[in-house]
């Protein structure tokens, strides 16, 4: 047994118990719409949220792969807290990737010692494509203030600090603000009909204080953060397609009513059911399988961070990711339909809950859109043309004028 499978064994010895008692609560959860406190503190508290750190930092030292398949793991219990890490987990790799530094250390002890980050980089609103309305700017005695307002703020209701982009001078930046200050407010407003609790409201951010040193420019970002950001939701969607598979088997085994018009005289029997069943089973591995080579890219791109290799491994990750992203939005909310054909109009009642399944595939599909991920997939095969893997989000302008916005100017986004 390697090392990091040795790893991998231990983490999910110490975890699995959690995710039990998570998987337990999930329905009651998003029927009542209760905010997944006590469950997003007891994953801190077991460690959660520093396994990418290595042991010597109070980490686990789990390579990409393998905290991928924790992931998706978690997401079968419920698909909202992997989510809910999203920031958090990206905000993490862009400390492992920093060179040495006072502030690096620092956020390390920081994380090890179970402090978690929000995220908060897209905005409503009439902000034009390729800027910010939330600016930092300098107070008259030399500190650093935040304004503006913040949308799809995913994490940031259950964290203690909060990742946002801003306008610093007219150039994209990001700041680290401490969410427990006079002068930020993080609301559980968000409503979509999906992952519905993942905290993904409105910040607002009103002479909030800021770190000198937590100010910095955006190119400072490491370069494989939007594969990063991706493979969190990717291991989401194939958390959801184990779930399908888990419901609809002890569905159909379960299942005594049958139809007169049906294929056998139990349900556990029947060859159409079967199939259907079948089908479900594949598109879990395939999910798994998808996400597990995105995550082996990705952990490329980070061992090779700072080398001539740096470039084609970033491209690679991103690829990878995007590819991953077309295929699952397709297949995990076509099963998420598809277990209903299993079973009988029982299933569509609302204490059942198996309707979540697609909501919440549905919903996480939706971030960044695959079409526009298609075609620039299609234009780097046919023409060879790298995709830009950082984009934008706000009002339209006209299409020669989009096309001009170059990647240090723009406002970024990862809803």
């Amino acid at each position: 047994m390697s090392e990091q499978t040795q790893r991998l064994e231990a983490a999910r010895a110490r975890f699995r118990p959690i995710f039990d008692e998570i998987a337990t609560g999930t329905i009651t959860r998003e029927q009542n719409h209760e905010l997944p406190h006590a469950e997003v503190d007891a994953l801190r508290d077991a460690g959660f949220g520093r396994v990418r750190l290595s042991i010597d930092d109070g980490g686990f030292g789990l390579d990409w792969p393998s905290f991928a398949d924790l992931l998706i793991e978690l997401a079968a219990a419920d698909s909202n807290l992997p989510q809910i890490f999203r920031g958090h987990i990206a905000y993490v790799e862009h400390v492992l990737a920093a060179a040495p530094s006072a502030r690096r250390s620092r956020w390390l002890r920081r994380i090890a010692d179970g402090e978690l980050i929000g995220n908060a980089w897209s905005e409503t609103g009439a902000a034009a494509v390729g800027t910010s309305e939330t600016r930092v700017t300098r107070r008259a005695d030399g500190t650093w203030r935040v304004d503006g307002r913040k949308f799809y703020t995913t994490g940031s209701i259950f964290a203690e600090w909060i990742d946002a982009t801003v306008d610093l001078d007219g150039a994209p930046a990001t700041a680290i603000i401490r969410r427990h200050q006079d002068g930020v407010s993080v609301s559980n407003d968000w409503d979509g009909f999906g992952q519905p609790l993942t905290g993904t409201g409105t910040a607002v951010f009103a002479d909030a204080s800021v770190d000198d040193d937590d100010v910095e420019p955006f190119a400072s970002r490491f370069p494989f953060q939007t594969a990063v950001y991706q493979l969190t939701l990717l291991s989401v969607l194939a958390g959801i397609a184990a779930a399908i598979e888990h419901d609809t088997v002890d569905q159909v085994r379960a299942r005594t009513r049958v139809y007169s018009h049906g294929s056998a005289g139990r349900v556990a029997d029947d060859p159409q059911v079967l199939q259907i069943v079948g089908e479900l089973t594949a598109t879990s591995a395939t999910a798994r399988a998808l996400v597990l080579d995105v995550a082996r890219a990705v952990q490329h791109a980070a061992d090779v961070l700072g080398t001539p290799e740096t470039e084609d491994a970033v491209v690679t990750a991103e690829l990878r990711s995007s590819q991953a992203q077309i295929v699952l939005t397709d297949l995990v909310p076509r099963a998420a339909s598809r277990l209903f054909d299993t079973l009988g109009a029982s299933a569509v009642r609302s204490g059942t809950a198996l309707d979540r399944h697609w909501r919440n595939a549905r919903t996480v599909s939706s971030h960044n859109p695959w079409i526009f991920k298609a075609r620039q997939l299609g234009d780097h095969a046919v023409n060879g043309r790298t995709p830009e893997f950082v984009w934008a989000v706000g009002e339209g302008t006209s299409v020669s004028e989009d096309a001009s916005v170059g990647e240090d100017s723009r406002s970024l986004a990862t809803s």
